[in-house]
């Protein structure tokens, strides 16, 4: 079994700069887990924790069951593929592969039949006696992947590997990464900053912000229900629209006001609100690009705005306007924005355009927390995290024992 387990990890460095603050996660036997953030989030540090090239400053890491805080990484059992890919130039792809297992003392028969099995699930067999130098980024990269994968580790460790390629080899090695992980039985852990690869790849994923862990969920629970409007804001491309809006409850009823027209939200939401004790007042109210939807014809529902920017992206159309002082992006097919004359790329023009109710996300707009997340699932304030590490460790521990 190679299940990984993080109890209230913390990272603080000599200067006083704490990196990670109290990372607990439980990942599961052949999971696939994504830890995604911006640069400096704490990522990369919680993975260099687990692979031992990072002390642990308090908390217990177990890798298949067992306390591995003070074991040397080469005794860990897991393999770590770099960004930058870390080959040695003098060797080929063979020998690179190779190096780890004889350093190991494996039989010369068990190596190559490692590394020729490693080279044909990558595809890269007919490139096992050429040199780093005589290859290209992504026969590179799989060339690292295949190196990892002939220790057949209990956790493969995956360190923003593709952020040197280019879009289309990106697209590619996505592709590969995910072949690649129906063919091993292995857990992953993923590092990256880009949020496309987070939902494409993990069967889980975790966002991450000033080292504090904001959300872990599926990517689909991640996508459809933020905790935070940082979440929001990350996940998504384009970005989660916000704008200022208010809440006005009617006995179990709620509805939002945008620009001066109410809108009632669905039975659901209302039923989550209400469970949550929300009362009427300013809200910051958030919908994704795809779900405004555009109409031909202007209704008693409608919002009109003039549209200052559009972008042509080939199937669809991303339309830019301004929105009660905020800026606003409807994502609409090409063949829904082109018909009817309601797109030209080369004049300014306006738009008619409902907000489904059911779409609606609803953040508080001091904290920017969701108004339909349940208490236990919002990530601890700023200023909550920082009074929890000025405590003692005794204490800490204390509260996490209990």
């Amino acid at each position: 079994m190679a299940e990984v387990k993080l109890e209230h990890i913390v990272k603080q460095y000599s200067n006083g700069f704490v990196a990670v603050k109290d990372f607990t996660m439980d990942i599961a036997d052949q999971e696939f887990v994504v830890l995604v953030g911006p640069s400096g989030c704490g990522k990369s540090t919680t993975m260099r924790m687990i692979a031992g090239l990072e002390s642990i400053t308090e908390g217990k890491l177990y890798i298949g069951g067992q306390l591995v805080n003070d074991v040397s990484p080469k005794d860990r059992d897991i393999a770590m593929v770099f960004q930058s890919y870390a080959l040695y130039p003098h060797m080929t792809a063979y020998d690179n592969m190779a190096f780890a297992l004889k350093l190991q003392k494996v039989s010369k028969s068990e190596i190559d039949k490692r590394v020729r099995e490693a080279a044909e699930i990558l595809g890269i067999t007919q490139l096992l006696n050429n040199k780093p130098k005589a290859m290209s980024g992504g026969q590179r990269q799989r060339v690292a992947i295949g190196r990892a994968i002939v220790r057949e580790p209990k956790v493969f460790l995956m360190d923003e590997p593709l952020s040197n390629l280019d879009a289309k080899l990106r697209n590619q090695m996505r592709a590969e990464i995910i072949k690649l992980r129906k063919r091993i039985n292995t857990t992953f852990i993923y590092v990256t900053h880009d949020q496309t690869e987070a939902m494409t790849l993990g069967d889980r994923i975790v966002v991450m912000k000033d080292g504090v862990v904001q959300q872990m969920g599926t990517p689909q629970e991640v996508f459809d229900h933020p905790v935070n409007l940082f979440v929001a804001g990350f996940i998504g491309t384009p970005q989660m629209n916000t704008f200022p809006a208010e809440l006005v409850r009617s006995g179990d009823s709620y509805s939002v006001k945008i620009m001066d027209r109410l809108n009632p939200l669905p039975e659901d939401k209302c039923r989550i609100l209400k469970d949550n004790g929300v009362q009427s007042g300013k809200v910051t109210a958030g919908i994704r690009p795809e779900h405004l939807q555009v109409l031909a014809e202007p209704t008693s529902e409608t919002y009109h705005l003039d549209i200052s920017v559009s972008e042509m992206l080939g199937s669809e159309v991303y339309m830019h306007a301004q929105m009660d002082g905020s800026d606003v992006v409807i994502r609409t097919p090409t063949l829904n924005a082109t018909k009817d004359g309601l797109w030209n790329s080369y004049e300014q023009h306006s738009v008619d355009f409902v907000i489904p109710p059911q779409y609606l996300h609803l953040f508080n707009p001091q904290s920017g927390d969701s108004l339909f997340a349940k208490p236990s699932e919002l990530p601890p304030s700023t200023e909550d995290m920082n009074r929890h590490l000025k405590k003692s460790r005794a204490e800490r521990e204390a509260e996490t024992a209990v």
